[in-house]
């Protein structure tokens, strides 16, 4: 299974819905990055971990498990683009491919020395926007409901139908 490494403040600082959350509260932001990418594990299938250095958030390295994320809260003296390097270390496999999502210029020449490949959050946004997008066209393009039976078979097979029912009274 592929892997999308996702530094998450740094998300929050480029996407403009998660800036202006952020200005208002930090966790409203991570709470919405997390859901965001929630919808987008459903869809893509991809193993998602985000990592949130100590910036904000003061203490051990700790890690959640939300909605098959996996979260990683890092250690007060450790950053996440330390955190970052060394997850990419552990999951690349031959059998995956890992995708970090960091528009941190310095962070994308260190990951791709490590073998994995990098999402700008610019990248990432469009894709999401872009499963969004084919997400609504599907639901649209649903046969609708068109009542009863009779409007959704040929008469043949109704008149076949209605004779077994008839035959059950």
């Amino acid at each position: 299974m592929d892997v999308l490494i996702v530094d998450g403040y740094n998300i929050i600082g480029a996407w403009d819905e998660l800036v202006k959350l952020k200005k208002r509260s930090i966790s409203e932001a991570r709470d919405r990055l997390i859901e965001i990418l929630s919808e987008y594990r459903a869809y893509s299938g991809l193993r998602i971990i985000i990592v949130f250095d100590a910036l904000y958030v003061k203490g051990l390295e700790s890690k959640q498990a939300i909605n098959k994320l996996e979260i990683i809260y890092t250690n007060e003296k450790e950053t996440a683009d330390e955190c970052i390097e060394r997850l990419v270390a552990s999951v690349k496999h031959v059998k995956n491919q890992v995708y970090v999502a960091t528009s941190d210029y310095a962070e994308q020449r260190t990951i791709f020395g490590r073998g994995a490949l990098r999402i700008s959050a610019r990248e990432l946004l469009i894709n999401i926007e872009n499963i969004d997008q084919n997400i609504a066209h599907s639901i649209n393009n649903l046969p609708k409901y068109q009542g009863l039976l009779k409007s959704r078979i040929d008469e043949k097979t109704f008149n076949k139908l209605e004779k077994i029912r008839r035959q059950g009274k």
